[in-house]
């Protein structure tokens, strides 16, 4: 298999994007596979049940620091995704991305310079206080 590239994956894109060419049908259909990767969550836990929600508020010591707060919260997901589920939710994450990189295509931006960038200077400089 040879080596995965944005660049490449965000060109096939622009080549195979035909009918959703205008900004509102790309901006609707990003929405919607948003809305898709939900149900998908939320069918795993709901119809399937391979994984279930323990919803509950997130509760931490007062005393610690915003670096060890990581250690005190809850993903609320107990389980893992059986086969189903996983391809079924790997596919509404694929459809985003496309829909994504189509977006990135419409307003002449580089995907994989985004993510580089976005890399480099949120999460290496600012790490986790870049989310603030």
């Amino acid at each position: 298999m040879e080596k995965f590239s944005i660049e490449e994956f965000q060109h096939k894109v622009d080549d195979v994007l035909i009918r959703h060419k205008s900004v509102l049908d790309i901006l609707t259909k990003l929405q919607e596979s948003s809305a898709r990767i939900n149900r998908a969550a939320a069918k795993s836990a709901t119809s399937c049940g391979c994984v279930q929600l323990n919803i509950k508020k997130q509760e931490s010591p007062p005393d610690i620091s915003y670096s060890e707060l990581k250690d005190y919260m809850s993903t609320h997901v107990e389980g893992n995704l059986c086969d189903v589920c996983k391809e079924k939710m790997e596919h509404e994450i694929s459809t985003n991305i496309f829909y994504m990189a189509a977006l990135c295509n419409l307003f002449d931006m580089n995907l994989e310079e985004i993510l580089s960038n976005y890399h480099h200077n949120q999460l290496k400089t600012l790490g986790k206080y870049g989310l603030l």
